[in-house]
């Protein structure tokens, strides 16, 4: 056994490697969160990945986004992930949806396909629909909350929407998804109160359908991120802690 995907088969076993191989993750939003979920999702032998995001590489996206370096600015974000993704693993079948997903434009979206879907978008509208999306089709959805205004990294949980403190993402995502009959939903999110950002009021960074841009670092999304996609790989194989 000497392959690509070796010393993650000296863990999961065979067949779990064969179940990644097979199973087809959706990550909506390729940023500083979706992008180091994508990177992981690669690395770990997921066979089949759908990308969805209609953003291009901006420069103030390199202090802290994996796909974000000079010579990719300008560059639709999708494909500079697609490029990355097949020089981990040729045999990954990579379908990219240059998408700005949001309840408007979900019906441009096959969600028979998927496996698991990753939520790494911003726009709560958007973060909802893909919630009741997911219920819809019966396909497992981890989601991410705030990752903005924070530097803690360690701080980060996995948890029920409805369990939640502190983050004032979760906070406007539980009363949304209690209205529309949503009993659960698997979150990453971080109990770090919310910073406020250097010369800023305290009105421009509160949560709301149009939120302000977040100051953010290079050490806290892509946390967030890692653990998205650890729990997907660990979710697709029914992996079992033995202690």
């Amino acid at each position: 056994m000497s392959d690509k995907f070796s010393r993650t088969q000296m863990l999961f076993g065979e067949s779990a490697m064969q179940k990644l191989k097979n199973s087809r993750v959706a990550v909506f939003g390729i940023g500083g969160v979706g992008g180091y979920a994508v990177e992981v999702l690669a690395r770990s032998g997921v066979g089949y990945l759908d990308l969805i995001d209609n953003d291009k590489v901006s420069i103030t996206n390199i202090n802290r986004q994996i796909y974000a370096t000079t010579k990719t600015i300008g560059k639709y974000k999708v494909n500079v992930a697609k490029k990355r993704i097949l020089e981990i693993n040729p045999d990954v079948i990579v379908n990219v949806h240059k998408i700005f997903f949001l309840p408007e434009t979900a019906n441009q979206i096959d969600f028979t396909k998927f496996d698991y879907i990753i939520d790494a978008i911003d726009t709560i509208s958007g973060k909802i629909e893909l919630v009741l999306k997911a219920k819809e089709y019966n396909i497992p959805i981890i989601s991410s909350m705030g990752a903005g205004n924070k530097v803690s990294p360690t701080m980060f949980q996995v948890g029920d929407i409805y369990e939640t403190k502190i983050c004032p993402i979760a906070k406007v995502m539980r009363r949304e998804l209690k209205k529309r009959g949503i009993e659960r939903l698997k979150i990453v999110y971080s109990t770090e109160p919310v910073i406020k950002p250097v010369g800023q009021t305290v009105n421009e960074f509160e949560i709301t359908k149009k939120r302000q841009t977040p100051g953010s670092v290079a050490f806290v999304p892509p946390v967030a991120g890692l653990i998205l996609a650890g729990e997907v790989v660990k979710d697709l194989i029914n992996y079992k802690k033995n202690f």
